[in-house]
């Protein structure tokens, strides 16, 4: 309780170990001791997963209306924003309407749906005194704002060294600390009865120029760029994705006709997953232009690696196919499992099509040369594809801790590969025909051109 950074005496966290992952998960170990007891299906039985956990947590801590509760992963690392999934921040220069806003959204969040443990930064429950001196009053009477301000700070706030106490017996210096005791500093009748120098030398009671108020303000008020900033913070439910909760929580701000002094923000996890998205578009265009410059460099032709990257895009529907049949979501892990499958369907187009140019190379024309090539490379594309297949299996069905993102990887290549193995062997010989046609009319064309009448290098010497 009130423990970690800036924690309050009024919130608490409970941190819980659940059993290890090959006890709960099914694994090769545990089917193997299941056969032993002649119980294999043991394995299959009385499994869960940490989400399982997380959601029937959140049900039994349902009933506590009165209490913010939160159920998180423990943070590997941060990236900024504390271990949240959601990290949507409201900025704007009025605390109050800061703190109403927040909690409007904070209602609005739970009746979009998938959004779990939404709470908000800025709570306005710290008590405090607040003193307002009368100013007209304190310049009749003489008294400076500079001794009302060190009288309240010294008597109530402290000061951590007024003097220093020397110790013969000892031989030692010790700093003298001034302050009121608990009880009477958080006492308004006992400030009141506070005296203030005046420029006459006469003391002034201090409750003759000020009034002492209780009241209740922020904890803490963060800043960003000059700006005060309040965080609605939550967690995404299973079955909903980040950036479709952040764009409904986007939305739902635009309904609230915030004014123009007031903007949003992402941070957090969202902010990541925004960043990792661009990268990754760069990171795919980059990746293309690549490999459009190594096989045109290999080919020597600026045809043919057209004819070889026009089988990525069949390949990722399928793609997403295998994610959505197993149940994962397009994620980093997938998305650079997506780049891997690009290099594996572009080396059966390869096979292809290097094959094809070396046979009308040696005389064939060009549709004996599809046909052929395509018989001849069949045999390797199918050993290399179920030898990928068979080296990311164990990826895709080990267990143990981290399995599931590196699962997605596996799936990707294992699924995209193996649906759009067909479509691709039939789709690159169309492909490499259509362009060799469209090559061959563009040299008809270029031949008009030059014997058109009037061109320089057609006409006749004098």
């Amino acid at each position: 309780t009130g423990s970690g950074y800036l924690g309050n005496v009024n919130q608490s966290s409970i941190f819980v170990r659940i059993a290890p992952h090959e006890e709960r998960r099914p694994s090769v170990t545990r089917f193997l001791a299941g056969l032993v007891r002649l119980d294999p299906m043991s394995a299959f039985r009385g499994n869960y997963t940490q989400r399982d956990v997380m959601t029937d947590i959140r049900k039994r801590l349902a009933k506590f209306t009165d209490l913010r509760t939160s159920v998180r992963n423990s943070q590997s690392f941060n990236i900024g924003g504390g271990n949240y999934d959601i990290d949507f921040a409201l900025r704007g220069p009025d605390l109050h309407a800061l703190a109403a806003y927040a909690n409007q959204l904070r209602e609005k969040a739970k009746e979009i749906g998938g959004i779990v443990d939404t709470d908000v930064t800025l709570k306005l429950d710290k008590p405090e005194l607040r003193v307002d001196v009368d100013r007209a009053r304190a310049a009749d009477l003489g008294v400076q704002m500079t001794d009302v301000s060190n009288a309240l700070r010294l008597m109530v706030g402290g000061d951590q060294e007024v003097s220093r106490f020397v110790d013969p017996a000892v031989n030692d210096t010790y700093d003298v600390q001034l302050r009121l005791t608990e009880g009477t500093r958080n006492d308004p009748e006992a400030i009141r009865r506070l005296y203030v120098p005046s420029a006459s030398g006469r003391m002034v009671r201090l409750d003759n120029i000020v009034t002492v108020k209780e009241e209740t303000t922020a904890s803490r008020i963060d800043r960003t760029d000059r700006q005060r900033q309040v965080s609605l913070r939550a967690g995404v439910a299973p079955g909903y994705a980040l950036a479709d909760r952040l764009e409904a929580l986007q939305k739902a701000v635009d309904e609230m006709n915030l004014p123009a002094a007031y903007t949003t923000a992402i941070g957090g996890k969202g902010k990541e997953l925004a960043r990792t998205y661009k990268e990754f578009i760069w990171a795919l265009l980059l990746s293309i232009i690549f490999m459009y410059m190594i096989l045109a460099s290999q080919f020597e032709s600026t045809v043919h690696p057209f004819t070889i990257l026009l089988s990525l895009p069949l390949s990722v529907p399928f793609a997403l196919i295998s994610l959505w049949a197993t149940g994962n979501t397009l994620n980093l892990y997938s998305a650079l499992g997506v780049l891997v499958l690009f290099g594996v369907v572009k080396k059966n187009a390869i096979l292809q099509i290097d094959h094809m140019n070396n046979l009308r190379a040696a005389g064939l024309d060009r549709d004996a040369a599809i046909l052929q090539g395509n018989r001849d490379r069949l045999r390797p594309i199918l050993m290399t594809t179920l030898a990928l297949v068979a080296g990311m299996l164990p990826l895709a069905l080990g267990t143990g801790p981290g399995a599931e993102e590196r699962r997605a990887i596996a799936v990707v290549v294992i699924g995209g590969q193996t649906l759009s193995l067909l479509l691709t062997l039939l789709a690159t010989p169309v492909f490499y025909s259509i362009f060799d046609d469209l090559r061959s009319t563009e040299k008809v064309k270029g031949l008009l051109k030059r014997m058109r009448p009037g061109r320089e290098e057609l006409r006749p010497a004098a």
